[in-house]
């Protein structure tokens, strides 16, 4: 869903960006430039994302809810409030414990 960026010089509250939707991963982009990007995602209960592995340094906070962040097969529960940096180049998965939301942040600059 939506892959333009939010509004810029305007007030937003994070966690209400984006909503839930029944069955689904749903993406909103804040801000999408070649050095990075800055998403927003809602998971639903019974969504995640699959194992992955990206080039690039990767942060996530939960901003709703509570999630499993899985690097290179460690679990780390993350709560609202909470973040993690997932290094590039390990495998990394995210599962639900119910509905949450998150913010991810990929950094892509520094490794030129």
């Amino acid at each position: 869903m939506g892959k333009e960026e939010i509004e810029k010089s305007k007030t937003h509250i994070t966690v209400r960006i984006i909503e839930y939707m029944d069955d689904a991963v749903v993406i909103k982009t804040i801000l999408k430039k070649t050095t990075g990007s800055v998403s927003v995602m809602s998971f639903d209960k019974g969504q995640g994302l699959p194992d992955r592995s990206t080039p690039f340094d990767t942060f996530v906070q939960v901003i709703d809810g509570m999630a499993e962040i899985i690097i290179n097969g460690e679990s780390n529960r993350l709560e609202t409030g909470s973040s993690i940096v997932i290094p590039a180049h390990t495998q990394s998965s995210i599962r639900q414990n119910g509905r949450f939301k998150l913010i991810e942040t990929v950094i892509k600059s520094g490794y030129e």
